[in-house]
């Protein structure tokens, strides 16, 4: 059950934020082989200068921000990871999402760490 919570624009949000789950979520199925019901997103919408970033940090042409948090038990090899990242940028492109200013955070814990309604 990875939670995903994600920090993007106001402006971004209101124009594509059920698309952006849309694409998130199917990159979990598709890469991380969640079930379909297994969907738990929180989004944050913020106004024009909340998101601070430097725009060129590692040698990245950054523009914007869209920050993703997934939150996930710890069970998945570094391969499959990179799939999900991979998946991700690739399914928020057709949304005007670019890969360069998309940043993916996946923190891993135990299932000891979790309580999900039983």
């Amino acid at each position: 059950m990875p939670l995903i919570q994600v920090d993007l624009d106001a402006e971004l949000y209101a124009r594509s934020g059920d698309a952006i789950g849309d694409a998130v979520h199917q990159a979990q199925i598709d890469a991380l082989g969640i079930p379909a019901d297994d969907r738990f997103q929180v989004f944050r919408p913020h106004a024009a200068g909340e998101l601070k970033f430097d725009p060129g940090y590692n040698g990245v042409d950054r523009q914007k921000l869209l920050l993703i948090q997934v939150t996930a038990v710890h069970m998945y090899p570094v391969a499959v990871k990179r799939r999900f990242f991979e998946a991700v940028v690739e399914r928020l492109a057709p949304l005007g999402v670019r890969r360069e200013d998309v940043l993916i955070s996946l923190v891993e814990n135990g299932f000891e760490d979790w309580y999900a309604g039983k």
